[in-house]
């Protein structure tokens, strides 16, 4: 069993202690990172008034692109699907002549 860990990650100036996998302090930590940038992107390229605003706009950013992984996965996920009943249709054919 894996042990907990105990870290503080800051987000946007904020301190959040968390109790986590040891697994998941990598993936935590470059998250956390990630956020900050994107929230100096958004303030430097926008006119935000607070902070409020800025996490909403990355919150979306963060959800789009996982929306758009799985609407591109499941399209890829298709097209392999029908290369394959393809190839069967090649291969029985094949074999039964």
């Amino acid at each position: 069993m894996s042990e907990k860990l105990k870290i503080k990650i800051s987000i946007a100036d904020r301190v959040y202690p968390l109790t986590i996998e040891d697994s998941q302090e990598e993936g935590l930590r470059r998250a956390s990172k990630k956020i900050d940038t994107m929230i100096k992107e958004f303030e430097e390229n926008y006119a935000v008034r607070d902070k409020q605003d800025v996490l909403a706009m990355c919150a979306l950013q963060f959800a789009s692109q996982t929306e758009q992984k799985q609407i591109d996965n499941s399209q890829e996920y298709e097209i392999a699907l029908q290369r394959l009943r393809n190839l069967d249709k090649k291969v029985s054919d094949l074999l039964y002549k």
